[in-house]
Formats: structure tokens, sequence, C-alpha cells
């Protein structure tokens, strides 16, 4: 994201409760061969690799461990007084306020009140502005300005290696944010002009220096600084961390070797167009451990999904002394490799996510060495230009997935804040981005561990990958040979563990393209990697190019608030050539939205206190701490307060006098706004001249509690711009276009869908219909976009009024999609010629939705059964039927959600909502006498041990609860 203006004052405050008991368990994550510090290995699975520290990891400042690296790496150096930190599931063990909050620590304190990271309790390092005064706070990106982060700190475990007559010991260090000094037993084995860079991998032979039995591992890390190294920061996104995320993200790993070992295993595909077979180029490397030539046999074995029959092709190679050479199996040496009839990997939306595995082993005679194994997918993207218009004439970055060209529909993703990484998390997020219908995530400059690649490939989301905006990774002028070498491993060791995961579709840089020596050494790790040409590489995420790459095809923003009709807009384009903050559908937009997000009141209750909360609703210019560091209102860059959003609500939907109703208006807002956004990009997928091809919603997710860019808390919260999108993003949907005042139908399905019929009903406020219409014998294949099926009559000129357009989608008489938008006769206005080039919409004249505050009180039934069936949120599954009452009163925005309460319908006190539940439909409206059904599903561990209670209320509805007992 373009970088913001920002304050450089900082100060540091220790005085609270603030850090975190974290829940954490190590998961394998191994690397291949031992080789060069730039010539990285494979991070996939290898027997001869282990993860250090799965015992536990002591962690202190240097402040206070002020011995030499030499006395601190030695065996039986006590660490009594140092703070005892886990692994988390990417087997590492994060950061320094990782390790304060692993052992409930704020430093300064002199009693100590133990605290953790949930955001339900008042203790919660997440809650409220606990970090800040736990911790310190900065305001700047850059070195760190905090005392006790400023100073660098040790990571020591001890591990044993047991090294047998013959083999030698390695020491993978998977890089590091900051730099470091890496000791073992006693002696410096690298320093920190070497290990520097957040996605770096460096190996390290350390067998001369193996002990019986304990050996022990001392790293020194220094404080990050993203403006002058390769590491990693949040840029404007949410409050910096005051250690600078300063630690160790990936495991530091342990490496065994007999004579021969095999790693850096991966697959190059060549398929035929019509996928009917796949030509597959197996590669490892073989390295020789020894002194003189060995000779052994290298044997590859491809096991499809299912049943099917392993392939199985060997080869002799003979490597000459302490040497790496990389062996390759190609088809036309060994035709088994190419299939036939493959099991294709697809997007989920669009198809099954079958993954083959790929296993090496290398051995001599009936000795066997290490194995590697990993997965990796069957599937064909093609990246291309498409159409063009004034200010792209190169056209807009579209792309193909197994020939079928698709929509990309996405959220950029953001990781924990402190960079502990949780399996089941990243499993609970992508049940929720499956539920939305999203088809893709970004990552800008936050390359993730294995297993969430993994999770991904398994789901079926696709991945764009690519460095940071706005700090070293950005940085002008001439690089010294030091930095080249930085660039070069980085993009190598990306490529080496992102190449075989079929959800990675592209990588790219960010706002800036790199120099000509930036790209000439990531585009050569890269190769290396064998990661491109097989993955499309992008020179920027705005409309930018070089002169290897071209151009990227991409433009970015807005990030501020926008009304809905801003994204429907495709005649002001602008003058900038970057094509930035002119997001309307039209082109690929890499990250894009309306701004704030206002989650409901349980989880607002989970993170924010009593002052927070009134100043959220009574006091629109405050800096929320949950929003970022940047406490001013203005146009132009500043995301620190909600005073665009707020000032919008105000206009649009009237004043609020509760917590409750703004809360309530604010959901309304998110709701059409995020599904305008995604409904656009939809609608306009075959416009001339220049097609939407795709959106990335600018965030789709925060590490932390949020109101700034998300479809979702991190607690799981679904609010009203999570709704938007998921009613945006159906695979079978009926839209209603804000440009044409059309009706649009699409399929985002993988099949033909016909027997459609599609009606559309104004309505008035007091629920009459104005208007109705109908068209029926539809049929839509497969990512098909049908505009201009109807065109619904609606209200116009004065006196203002509002009305709903409802569109109900039906399949063979079934009820497929139902769809409700209320709009005004007196639309929002964009003053184009201040908006363009700006994070946030100028606007001439808001829509007067104020009408809504007239709607008189109405009142709702509801019937609830839940069954023992799976479902994205668990286990168990309650169907939910509201119907409204009122014989003559609209029932508007309802809401239901899932509680623990007692088998009367009680409500427990307290923070009852179950965190677990997702739900596939809320935020309904529902005219007098009609009933629409919803349906949730979550844990049944969230209950402890009570009933599951729905509670249902609306805009206009008090609220009402009924017990849906588990049979």
């Amino acid at each position: 994201m373009r970088k913001a203006v920002r304050r450089n004052s900082a100060f540091w405050v220790a005085a609270f409760l603030c850090a975190a008991s974290l829940v954490a368990a190590s998961s394998a994550y191994a690397a291949g061969a031992a080789g060069p510090a730039l010539g990285s290995p494979s991070d996939t699975g290898a027997s001869n690799i282990s993860n250090l520290g799965t015992s536990g990891w002591k962690v202190q400042s240097s402040a206070t461990a002020t011995q030499s690296g030499a006395q601190i790496s030695t065996p039986g150096f006590s660490t009594s007084s140092w703070l005892s930190v886990a692994n988390d599931d990417a087997a590492a063990p994060g950061t320094e306020i990782e390790a304060l909050a692993q052992n409930g620590l704020c430093p300064g304190d002199t009693v100590l009140q133990p605290v953790n990271q949930s955001t339900s309790s008042p203790n919660s390092v997440f809650f409220s502005n606990n970090m800040q005064l736990c911790y310190g706070f900065m305001s700047k990106i850059g070195p760190d300005t905090v005392n006790t982060f400023s100073v660098p700190w040790w990571w020591r475990t001890d591990f044993t290696p047991n090294l047998a007559t013959g083999q030698t010991a390695s020491l993978i260090v998977n890089g590091v944010v900051g730099s470091a000094n890496v000791w073992v037993n006693g002696t410096q084995v690298a320093s920190s002009a070497t290990v520097t860079g957040a996605f770096t991998r460096f190996t390290f032979n350390i067998s001369n220096l193996a002990l019986p039995g304990t050996n022990s591992l001392a790293i020194e890390v220094n404080p990050n600084d993203p403006t002058s190294m390769f590491t990693t920061d949040n840029v404007d996104w949410t409050q910096i961390p005051p250690d600078n995320n300063t630690g160790i993200q990936f495991p530091v790993q342990l490496q065994i070797n007999g004579a021969l070992a095999v790693g850096n295993s991966h697959v190059n595909q060549s398929d035929a167009a019509d996928l009917s077979s796949a030509a597959l180029t197996v590669k490892t490397d073989v390295t020789n451990f020894t002194a003189t030539a060995q000779t052994g046999t290298v044997t590859a074995t491809i096991t499809p999904p299912g049943s099917g029959t392993p392939i199985t092709v060997s080869q002799s190679a003979t490597v000459p002394g302490n040497t790496t050479q990389t062996v390759s199996f190609a088809p036309a040496s060994f035709p088994s490799l190419t299939i036939a009839n493959p099991q294709v990997w697809w997007p989920y939306q669009l198809g099954a996510q079958p993954l083959y595995t790929l296993g090496f082993s290398v051995a001599q005679g009936s000795t066997s060495y290490n194995t590697t194994t990993e997965t990796f997918g069957i599937r064909t993207v093609t990246s291309y230009l498409t159409g063009s218009n004034a200010i792209e004439p190169s056209g807009a970055r579209a792309f193909k997935i197994n020939g079928v060209p698709i929509v990309i529909r996405g959220g950029g993703f953001d990781p924990n804040l402190f960079l502990h990484y949780s399996a089941a998390d990243i499993g609970k997020q992508i049940a929720l981005m499956k539920t939305m219908g999203l088809n893709a995530i970004r990552l800008e400059g936050h390359i993730m561990p294995a297993d969430f690649f993994e999770q991904m490939d398994a789901a079926g989301i696709l991945v764009n990958g690519g460095f940071q905006c706005c700090d070293a990774w950005e940085v002008g002028g001439t690089l010294t040979q030091a930095q080249l070498n930085v660039l070069q491993n980085s993009a190598q060791t990306i490529g080496t563990n992102l190449r075989n995961h079929p959800s990675v579709f592209s990588f790219q840089w960010s706002d800036n393209q790199p120099t000509s020596q930036q790209e000439s050494v990531s585009i050569a790790g890269f190769q290396a990697a064998d990661f491109y040409p097989q993955t499309p590489l992008m020179a920027s995420a705005e409309y930018k190019s070089t002169a290897t790459l071209g151009p990227s095809g991409q433009k970015e923003g807005p990030y501020d608030w926008v009304p809905p009709s801003y994204w429907y807009d495709t005649t002001h384009l602008g003058t900038d050539t970057t094509v930035t903050n002119a997001g309307a559908a039209w082109g690929y937009d890499s990250e894009e939205s309306a701004g704030n997000t206002i989650p409901t009141l349980d989880s607002l209750n989970r993170f924010m206190s009593a002052s927070d909360l009134s100043n959220l609703w009574q006091n629109t210019k405050f800096n929320q701490y949950h929003a970022n560091y940047e406490p001013r209102c203005k146009t132009g860059y500043s995301f620190g307060t909600l005073c665009h959003f707020d000032t919008a609500l105000s206009s649009r939907y009237g004043t609020w006098s509760s917590l409750s109703q703004y809360v309530r208006e604010a959901q309304a807002q998110e709701y059409e706004n995020v599904r305008a956004q995604f409904e656009s990009f939809i609608d306009h997928a075959n416009n001339t001249p220049l097609p939407s091809t795709g959106t990335i919603y600018w965030q789709m997710n925060k590490g932390w509690p949020t109101l700034l860019w998300s479809l979702y808390n991190n607690d799981g919260d679904q609010a009203g711009s999570y709704f938007g999108a998921q009613e945006a993003n159906r695979s079978l949907h009926a839209l209603y276009a804000l440009d044409t005042g059309k009706v649009t139908l699409d399929n985002l399905s993988n099949a033909t869908q016909s027997g459609l019929s599609v009606e559309a009903k104004v309505y008035n406020l007091a629920g009459t219909i104005l208007n109705d219409q109908t068209a029926s014998n539809i049929s839509l294949t497969s990512q098909q976009v049908m505009t201009n099926v109807l065109t619904p009559v609606v209200p116009t000129g004065n006196p203002v009024q509002v009305y709903f357009v409802e569109l109900i989608l039906k399949q063979n008489g079934s009820f497929a999609d139902r769809n409700v938008y209320w709009l005004s006769t007196q639309p929002d206005v964009v003053n184009w010629s201040k908006t363009l080039g700006q994070p946030q919409g100028t606007i001439s004249t808001y829509a007067n939705l104020t009408g809504l505050q007239t709607l008189p009180q109405s009142a709702i039934s509801a019937t609830a059964a839940t069954t023992h069936q799976a479902g994205p949120g668990g286990d168990l599954t309650t169907t939910v039927t509201i119907t409204n009452t009122s014989s003559s009163t609209v029932a508007f925005l309802l809401r239901a959600d899932v509680r623990r309460g007692t088998a009367s319908g009680q409500e427990l006190s307290g923070d009852n909502e179950l965190q677990s539940s997702i739900w596939q439909g809320n935020d309904i409206t529902l005219w007098p006498g009609e009933s629409q059904t919803l349906t949730v599903s979550y844990a049944t561990s969230d209950l402890q041990g009570n009933t599951p209670v729905i509670s249902a209320s609306g805009w206009n509805v008090p609220k009402i609860d009924i017990a849906a007992p588990v049979p």
C-alpha cells in the first residue's frame, strides 16, 4: 500500500499488564540438503532435517544477558533467569514481544501480573492500548525507538546431534527479522553481516563443533530496521509492534547427513493445452559430504491422489567430493513422467484439489540415506494483458486457471501481529474465506510458513505473493554487493518455498517497480529456484513496468471511504499513469476498499475499553489505537481516525444517539459498500474497452483486533462487511448494477446452470410493492456474467424517498439467491476532480438514507433446529428460520447470532457469542409475513457444555432468543 505521512515522535510507557499466554505446538517444517549460503536448499520434507527448540527456547535481552556469545553458547550456561519460550506451529520461537507475552511479562513492572493474548479479557495484550502501556509506542516505520527493544536479544536452545561415524551436521537458519550473530558451542559460526533478511536461508557446516551429548546454540538478533534491512513490517496497516517484529519467524534446523543426501527436490510441469496430459520434469540436488567422488542411485516416486499406481524412476549419479549436483528426470528419457489424463487442481469454486506426492531417495547398494517428500498440484496458470483505455494503454492484468478466465476476488492477508503462527487459526480463516466466496488472497511482504501454503493448496485458495512496499524492499539508488546478495538469496529462498504449491498463482513487487539491479538479482534467484518463469512475475502493484517484465497491468486504491456507486464508475479515469486511487471496476486493482470496518458489539466489547467505546461513537476525530498510529483526520493518507467513514455514516444514515445505534448504522454502510465493490467487478467482467479482471479487498483480515480494513475480525467476527462480500460472491447470484439500474446474473461455479429465473421487486419503506418483473428460462455457462436481464422501475425525483430492490433467483423453482438493496432517490454524487488520486472520496452530495430511521418497530419470530452435521465452523449445524410477523412493517437488517445459553432459551451472562460460528448468510431484510432460512455451523466444544441459543434482532426489531438444543 502507498506510504502514508507519519509522525516522528515516539515514547516509552511501561506500566500495566499486557502480555500473552500462548498455547503453542510445533509442526514439521524441514529443508533439504546443505549447500552454500546463497544456494539455499528447499524447505520440503526431508528425513535428515529436524527443527531445533522443540523442547523450548530461552530468550533474554542483551541488556540483562551481558556475557559474550562464547559464554552464552557454551553447554551448561545458566539460563535460569531467562524467559522460557515454546515454538509455534511453524516450529519457530517468534519475536521479542512474543517471548515476553508467553511469560506474562511487562518490562519495568515491579509486580508482574499474568495476562493472556485472548481478546476477551481486559488483561489481554490486545485489549485497548495495553500493548502501548506495556511495551511502548512507535509512530514511524524505521529503527526501533523503544529502549527495551533497541538492543540485541538472545535466543538459546540445546540440542543433541548424536553424530555417527561418517556423518556431518549442518545448521540451517531460515532468515531472521533483523540480523543475527550465530554461535554454537562457544564458537561464532556466522556474523550479522551474513545472517540478515526475513526470507533468506543460510546453511553452516558445524560438524567440527559438534560434541557428544548436549550442544548449545545461541542466536543474538539485532534490532530490526525495515528501512535498511530486507525484513518485514506492517507499513501503516496497524500499530507498529514496539519490538519491530525482531526475532525468529521460521524454524532453525539441524541437518544430519551421511555420505550422500538429496534435497531441493521439486517438479516442473508442462501441461497440454486441454490438460489431457502433463509432462513432469522432476529434479533433486545430490550432495556428496565426503572428500572423494561417490556414486549413488537416485530414485524419484510420484504418487497420484487416491489409489493410483505410483510412478517410480531411477538413475545413477556420480558426484565429486564436497560437491552438490542437480539430478534431473525428464519425460524424454523417462516416458512414464508424462501422465495421461492427470487429476487437475482447481480453485475451490471450479473443481477439486487433488495433490500428487513427489518423493526422492538416494542409496548406495543396500545403504539408504535420506528421503524428501512434498506435494504438488497439476494446473496451468496463464497471465496476460487484456483490453485498454486511455491510461492503461497496454491493458489490464488478467488470469486464466487451466484455461478458464476468472475474475480475481480476493483480500490482503495480514499475519499475527507478533508473527505467532497457528495452524488452527489459519484453518478457521480459510473456512471464513471460502464461506465468503473469495477465490484469492494477496501476501504483501509476508511470506508465510510451509503449513500455510499446504492449507491453501488443500483449500483451493489462490495466493498472490509479493515483496513489501514503503521500506528497504523498494529502496532506490545503487545497492552494495552485500545487499544484492541478500535480495538474490531472498528470491531464491522464496522461490524454493513456493514453487510447487498450486495455490501460488503469481508474485510481484509492490508500489514501485524494481530497479534494474534489483530485478536482475531477484529474477536470477527465482530462476535458480525454478520458480520463474513457471510462475507469473509482475513488476508492480501499480501500473508500472520494467524492460524485462513489461507492464504490470495493475492499479491501487482507494483505501478510505467512497460511496458504493464509486465502484461502478468507468468514466472518470484521472491523469495518474500509475493509476492509483482510481479504483472503479475496470482493470485489475491489487488493493482497494472503502476503509474502516466496525465489528459487532460482541467483538467490540472483547478488545475495547469503556473509554474506547465512548470515543468510538462520540468522537469521530479520536485516534483509535485499533486503527493505526496516524492521529490526524485529513485528505490524503492518514488512517488513525474514522472521520471519513463517520462523516459519510451520519450524512447518509443520520446521526446516532448511542453506541448500539452507531454500530447498527455502521453494519448497513459496510454491507452495501463491500457488496458493491465485489459485485461491480463481477458485473463489469465483459465491459469494453477495458474489462474488470480482479479486485483485492484491502485488507481481508488483521493480525489483531481492528477497526481498519477487514472483512472479518481476528476473533472470527462476521460484521456487515463480511456478509456484503458473502452475498456478492455467491456462486450463483443476482445483482443490481448501480450504474445502469439493471439486473445482472452471474455463475461462478464450475458447471452450466440452467432452469434459472429471477424476479425483481421494488418496495417502498412501508413494504408496498411498486414494481415487479420476472425473467425466466435462463441458462448460464461457468463464469458467465449476463447483464441487462431486467430493468426494475424505481422511484425518482422529489420528495426524497428510500426504497428497496429485492432480487430473488430460483433454479428449477427452488430458491437459489436473495439480494436486497436499500437506495435513495437522492444518490451519492462524487466530486471526481477532488477524489481522483486521493485514498478517499470527496462527496458533493451524500445519498439520503435517513428515511430508514423512520421505520416503525417490527416484530419477528424464529425457529431453530440443531443437527450433528459438520460445516465450516465445526461439527454442529443449526438451521434458523426467521419470519417477519408484522402485517405492515419491513424488518430491516436482521442479524442472528448463536450464543451459549440454557435449555429454556436464556442467554448466559458475559461474552456468550460462539466465536467458532460461521454463518452462510445474515444481515437480511424481510417484508411483512416473509421468512428466510439461515444456517450456522460451530464447534461443540465452544458451547462449554451449555445449550445453543439463537438471538435475532434488527434495525427496527427488538431482540428475541430461542433455544436450539443439541439432540
